[in-house]
């Protein structure tokens, strides 16, 4: 496995802890969803830790990768987790 892939993985760990805390559900609608959002995208170097996952229901998760609302999507899945992660940042 390449490095950075190793490290932009959500491991079954992480992806049981963000589901978890985030209830099984889509942080943006409500809807039931999956933990498998990097808020910080794989290419921009976000990596696959809880503090950069989101769970997102296929639409939002679809909205946030290649809707044109990107940065307001943006900016609610960060304030949610600092709800969790007050340091939160983009490194």
């Amino acid at each position: 496995m390449h490095r950075q892939t190793k490290y932009t993985n959500i491991s079954p760990t992480v992806k049981r802890a963000v589901y978890l805390r985030d209830n099984g559900r889509c942080v943006l609608c409500g809807l039931p969803g999956d933990p498998w959002c990097h808020v910080v995208p794989r290419s921009q170097g976000g990596l696959g830790r809880e503090e950069n996952i989101a769970t997102l229901c296929p639409a939002c998760h679809r909205a946030y990768d290649q809707g044109p609302d990107r940065k307001v999507l943006y900016a609610r899945l960060v304030a949610h987790l600092k709800g969790f992660y007050p340091e939160w940042s983009r490194e």
